[in-house]
């Protein structure tokens, strides 16, 4: 028995939660699929053969998978639970290349890797899908690619002039509110440059990541509207872009140390001590 439970989905991506509780030992029928995946084991273990090469996969190892490439899966150990990350072609390339060629259908999990995957859980759970999410997906993917294909990819080294005039530019867009800044692809792709190139300029430059960056202005923008008065928690929430009004708090706290109707309560105290005689 699969089941299949989304986690976060895009038209870039998709990653969900699948669930096998199969003990079959023989091979499954073949099955060929059009997109490009990361498998990543959470509990149990599995086999999948590619190409005519067996694997055995358990959280230490992960499996990378290409379009068009033919697998079948056996389950002689039981069930099995793992995270599939499913990325278009156009996502895949920019963080690989044009010329990347694969080289290896497995990659190992090392620590480092291991903890991008639960990184990865946590975002999805915190709910900003558009950037939090992504910029660890795209460490994670970047990664993974690296260990597992030959060539150049698109992400080299960036003099410091470049990271400068890149984040300017991006900054801009999110000041401005550019609607291609609602999400951090959108956003490379008006920039003209890899998403992850992009997630990498900004703790160059800045210090702070891209997401960090966002919800600085953001943030910024909140405490200028209860300040100012607005009494809707759940307007200030859609209308600055946040998935729902528990979102927008859990931001504040995290950031401010502080809900949203505290910080209204401060900046009004703030406010009234400035206009006394």
């Amino acid at each position: 028995m699969l089941t299949v439970d989304p986690v976060a989905t895009r038209p870039e991506f998709d990653i969900s939660a699948v669930a096998c509780r199969s003990d079959h030992v023989r091979w499954s029928a073949p099955e060929v699929r059009d997109d490009h995946r990361v498998v990543l084991v959470r509990r149990g273990r599995f086999r999948r053969m590619a190409a005519d090469v067996p694997a055995d996969l358990d959280a230490t190892l992960a499996y990378v998978a290409a379009p068009g490439e033919e697998e079948s899966f056996a389950h002689p150990a039981g069930g099995d639970v793992c995270t599939a990350i499913s990325v278009t072609p156009t996502l895949w390339r920019s963080l690989a290349g044009e010329t990347a060629v694969q080289a290896a259908r497995t990659v190992y999990v090392d620590a480092p890797l291991d903890l991008a995957h639960r990184r990865l859980l946590a975002a999805a759970r915190l709910g900003d899908i558009d950037y939090a999410l992504c910029e660890e997906l795209l460490a994670l993917l970047s990664t993974a690619i690296g260990r597992t294909t030959t060539g150049r990819t698109p992400v080299g080294a960036a003099s410091a002039r470049h990271d400068q005039d890149l984040v300017a530019a991006a900054r801009e867009a999110i000041i401005e509110g550019d609607p291609a800044s609602d999400t951090l692809l959108s956003l490379a792709e008006l920039l003209g440059v890899s998403p992850y190139r992009l997630s990498r300029a900004f703790p160059r430059e800045l210090g702070v990541s891209v997401t960090r960056y966002r919800h600085r202005v953001r943030i910024g923008r909140a405490v200028d509207r209860l300040a100012a008065g607005e009494k809707s928690l759940s307007t200030l929430a859609a209308d600055l872009g946040y998935a729902d009004q528990a979102h927008l708090t859990r931001t504040m706290r995290q950031y401010l140390g502080h809900t949203p109707t505290a910080v209204r309560g401060l900046v009004a105290s703030v406010a009234s001590v400035g206009c006394a005689p």
